[in-house]
C-alpha cells in the first residue's frame, strides 16, 4: 500500500530501476549499489552536491513531480463543496431503467492506439468499454464509459476473471499491460479482464489541477502550527478540485464501483462474477459480496483491507506498519557499505529523520519548476517498502539523493501517497479534463498527472462516515499530531495530512461498516501476509470474521504487500482455486521462504 497507504493500496510491481536507467560510473559494492565515499554527518543530516537546473531522466521523472503527492490533499476536500450522492442498496439487474446497461455487449479491439505508453507490448491485449449510469438512482440520466482490457483465454474458457489492482485510484488497464505475465496461468481457464474504475485512469478521471493550494503542506511549516490555517488551506484546495473534476466527483466511491462491477459481469456474459482483488480491491470485492451475494463466483481477496476502522485508525496503523518496514529496510541497508545512512542501524534511523527535516526546510530543485521536499521523500520511501525486491533500487536512489543531491531516483518511487509507483506514460504534462465532460473515455496521454491521489482521497472519503467538526479538529490537533508522530517519527505527519483531507465534507456512506457482514455467498479465499506494511495481517482475520463462514483464510508467513506476486505458494493456491475450485483448509499457511 498502500508506499503510504491511506486505505487500500496497489499490489507491488517492478519499478524503474534508477541504476538501470542512468549512468553511475562509480565502483560497485557487493550488493550492486554504488560504493560511495564515507562522509561525516552533521547534527542535521543534509543532502549534498545539489545540482540545479534540468537534468535528463525517464518520463516517470516529470510525472512524479513533488506537487503530485500533495494534490492528494485536495481531491477529497473538494467534495466538501459538492456533497455526495448517497449510494443505494443494489437492485437486481431487472430494475426498471437499468435494462439498457445490463443488455450491452463489449466490443473488443486492439489496444495499441489507446495505451500510448512507453515500453509496453500490447500485441496480445484487447481493449473495450462498458457504459454505466452516472447515478444509479437516476439511470435515465447521464452515463459514464469505463475503460476495460483483457487477455483472452488460451485454453477452454469458463468465462472471465475480473482483476482490481487496488488503490483506490489505481488504473487497471495500464497495470494489466505491465503485469500481464503474472496472470498468464489464469488464461488456461479464463479471459483475464480488468478496468479503470469510475473517476480513475481513462474513465472520467478526477483531478485537482495544476498549481493550486493543494501543493501546500498542511501539517508542516507555520501553517501546520495553526489548525485554522490548515482548514482554510483545505477549503481553497477543495475549490480547485471542483473546478477540475467532472460530475463523477459526486458519484464516486466503492458502493458505486461495486454496482459497476455487476454491469461488467453481465456485459462479459458471466452468470457469476469471478474476481481477484488486491489491497483496496479486497474492499471492493467485499462490498460486491454484500450487494450481490447470489452473483458471487470464485472470489480471492489478497492483502485484505479493513471494513470497520475509521480513516484515523487506519492512518495510525499505517504509520506504525510503515515504520516497522522502514526499520527492517535500514537493518538490511546498514550491512552494505553503499548504505547512505552508515553502518549502524540506530544512527541510520536518526539520519533518515534528519534528512526528512532538512528537505522540508530546504527542498531539492527537480529541474521542472518544482522542489522535492521531505514529505515527498516520505511518500517515496513508503512506496519503496512494499516489497523487499524494491529495497536495492531504493537504497541506490537514496544514495544518489544524499551524496549528489539527485532526486531522480527517489522520484521514481513517488506517487499518490497511497500506492506503488504509478505507471509511466508519455507526455507527463497535461491538463485536466473538462468538468463538462460527456462521460466518454479520455485518451491515455490526457489522464491528469494527479489523478491517482485525487481519486484515492475522493474514494476513501466517500467510504467513510466519520466527520469531526472544525471545532473538534482545532481542539485535538496538537494531540493528534503528537500521536501520529509517536506512531512514526518519519510517516506520522504524512499520514495525519491524509486523514485531515476529509474535513468539511458531508458524511460518507456507512454501508461498508454496517452492511458488509455475514455474507451468504460461496466460499471466498482471503490471503493475509504477516509482514505486510500496508494491510496488517489482523485485518485479514477481522474481515474474515466479519464476512462470516464464507471466508477462508490463507496465512502467508512472508513479507511485503500482498502475496500473489511474491509467494510461489500463494500464487499456486490462488490459481488452483480460481481455475479448479480447490480451496485450502481455513487457516492453512504458506512459508516465509516460499518466495517467487
Amino acid at each position: 500500500m498502500c508506499s503510504v497507504r491511506f486505505s487500500g493500496g496497489v499490489r507491488p510491481r517492478p519499478i524503474l530501476d534508477p541504476e538501470g536507467t542512468r549512468d553511475h560510473p562509480t565502483p560497485q559494492s557487493a550488493r550492486g549499489g554504488a560504493r560511495r565515499e564515507a562522509r561525516p554527518f552533521g547534527p542535521a543530516y543534509r543532502v549534498r552536491g545539489r545540482r540545479p537546473g534540468p537534468q535528463p531522466g525517464p518520463p516517470l521523472e516529470a510525472f512524479m513531480r513533488s506537487a503530485y503527492r500533495r494534490r492528494a490533499l485536495a481531491s477529497a476536500a473538494a467534495l466538501a463543496l459538492l456533497g455526495t450522492g448517497a449510494p443505494t442498496v443494489a437492485a437486481a439487474d431487472d430494475e426498471p431503467g437499468l435494462s439498457r446497461f445490463y443488455h450491452q455487449k463489449i466490443t473488443w479491439s486492439a489496444c495499441a492506439d489507446e495505451m500510448a505508453m512507453d515500453d509496453v507490448t500490447t500485441d496480445d491485449i484487447q481493449c473495450g468499454k462498458v457504459t454505466v449510469p452516472l447515478d444509479y438512482a437516476r439511470p435515465g440520466g447521464d452515463t459514464l464509459d469505463l475503460a476495460m482490457a483483457r487477455y483472452r483465454a488460451t485454453g477452454r474458457s469458463r468465462g472471465s476473471v475480473l482483476l482490481n489492482f487496488g488503490g483506490p485510484g489505481g488504473a487497471g488497464v495500464s497495470q494489466l499491460a505491465y503485469d500481464g505475465k503474472d496472470f498468464m496461468g489464469l488464461t488456461n481457464g479464463y479471459d483475464v479482464v480488468t478496468f479503470d474504475p469510475r473517476g480513475v485512469g481513462r474513465s472520467s478521471p478526477v483531478s485537482c489541477g495544476e498549481g493550486t493550494d493543494a501543493d501546500a503542506d498542511v501539517t508542516g511549516g507555520e501553517a501546520g502550527d495553526d489548525p485554522r490555517a490548515v482548514l482554510e488551506q483545505l477549503r481553497r484546495a477543495a475549490q480547485a478540485c471542483v473546478r477540475h473534476s467532472g460530475p463523477v466527483l459526486r458519484h464516486i466511491g466503492t458502493v458505486h464501483a461495486s454496482r459497476d462491477l455487476d454491469v461488467m459481469r453481465q456485459a462479459l456474459g458471466d452468470k457469476k462474477l469471478n474476481y481477484l482483488g488486491f489491497s483496496y480491491g479486497t474492499r471492493l470485492g467485499a462490498v460486491y459480496a454484500a450487494q450481490f451475494p447470489k452473483k458471487v463466483g470464485r472470489f480471492v481477496l489478497d492483502g485484505v483491507d479493513t471494513l470497520t476502522e475509521s480513516l484515523a485508525e487506519q492512518g495510525l496503523a499505517g504509520a506504525a506498519g510503515q515504520q516497522t518496514a522502514l526499520d527492517g529496510f535500514l537493518d538490511w541497508c546498514v550491512t552494505d557499505i553503499a548504505c547512505p545512512f552508515g553502518q549502524d542501524a540506530r544512527t541510520a534511523r536518526r539520519r533518515v529523520v534528519d534528512l526528512v527535516e532538512s528537505l522540508d526546510q530546504d527542498p531539492v530543485p527537480t529541474g521542472y519548476g518544482d522542489r522535492f521536499s521531505g514529505q515527498d521523500l516520505v511518500g517515496a520511501i513508503g512506496q519503496g517498502l512494499y516489497s523487499k525486491r524494491m529495497w536495492p533500487p531504493l537504497e541506490r536512489a537514496l544514495a544518489s539523493l544524499v551524496e549528489d543531491g539527485d532526486a531522480r531516483g527517489v522520484m521514481g518511487f513517488g506517487g499518490g501517497g497511497a500506492v506503488v509507483p504509478a505507471l509511466p506514460r508519455q507526455n507527463p504534462v497535461r491538463q485536466s479534463p473538462s468538468p463538462d465532460s460527456d462521460g466518454g473515455l479520455v485518451d491515455e496521454v490526457e489522464v491528469p498527472i494527479d489523478n491517482l491521489p485525487a481519486a484515492l482521497m475522493a474514494i476513501n472519503c466517500a467510504d467513510d462516515p466519520d466527520r469531526p467538526t472544525a471545532a473538534r479538529i482545532t481542539k485535538d490537533f496538537a494531540a493528534l499530531r503528537a500521536t501520529y508522530e509517536k506512531a512514526s517519527p518519519v510517516f506520522g505527519r504524512y499520514r495525519l495530512a491524509e486523514v485531515l483531507t476529509c474535513y468539511g465534507r458531508p458524511r460518507g456512506t456507512d454501508f461498508i461498516r454496517t452492511r458488509v457482514r455475514d455474507v451468504d455467498t460461496p466460499k471466498m479465499l482471503l490471503v493475509g501476509t504477516r509482514g505486510d506494511p500496508a494491510t496488517p495481517y489482523r485485518w485479514t482475520t477481522e474481515t474474515a470474521e466479519r464476512l462470516g463462514s464464507s471466508a477462508i483464510v490463507l496465512d502467508n508467513k512472508g513479507e511485503g504487500h500482498t502475496g500473489y506476486a511474491s509467494s510461489k505458494c500463494v500464487h499456486r493456491t490462488v490459481d488452483a482455486f480460481l481455475l479448479y475450485g480447490s480451496l485450502p483448509a481455513d487457516g492453512s499457511s504458506c512459508g516465509a521462504d516460499d518466495t517467487g
